[in-house]
């Protein structure tokens, strides 16, 4: 039997759809961070010379403490099993970004760390985005470019600050 076309949306929902998101910051911001990581991971590997990394690689990155962490802890705040936070070390480690080290805690586990080359490829990779920034910069203006950095640090600040506990409204001390 002949597959049956994938029905297409109808015209005024996909024009509500792409109105709302070019309304939503967050969507325009998740939008520019994926086309800036696949420019950047692009690039990285047309000016190194070696064989590109994946995105999934890239979020698998700032995970990682400079002093090691486990395998459990990785898949965990990567929200992934622990056979593919394995699966992105293991492609990471055969590239030479990455190698596991013993636990000086538990001498059962072993932690995953950044080799001599991951650590440089980590610098490369931040002296790659300041050129792309700058660019943007020209194309956007300095001002603006400014004022999204600002704006970026004073988000990345609320969202890192411990959760406040919710205020009750009728939460008055009554003095006697």
């Amino acid at each position: 039997p002949k597959p049956k076309p994938k029905p297409t949306p109808p015209q005024p929902f996909a024009t509500r759809l792409e109105a709302r998101k070019d309304a939503s910051t967050l969507q325009l911001l998740f939008k520019a961070a994926r086309l800036l990581d696949e420019s950047a991971l692009a690039r990285a590997a047309r000016e190194s010379g070696r064989p590109p990394l994946r995105r999934s690689h890239t979020s698998l990155l700032p995970h990682i403490d400079l002093a090691g962490t486990r395998i459990t802890d990785l898949a965990q705040r990567l929200g992934v099993s622990k056979q593919a936070a394995s699966q992105l070390v293991d492609d990471l480690e055969a590239r030479g970004v990455l190698a596991r080290a013993p636990d000086a805690e538990d001498a059962r586990a072993r932690r995953v760390v950044f080799t001599e080359q991951g650590r440089q490829a980590l610098l490369e990779g931040l002296t790659l985005l300041q050129r792309i920034e700058r660019e943007l910069a020209q194309a956007i203006g300095e001002t603006t470019m400014a004022q999204l950095h600002q704006a970026l640090v004073a988000i990345l600040a609320t969202l890192a600050a411990p959760p406040q506990p919710p205020r009750s409204s009728n939460a008055r001390k009554t003095i006697r």
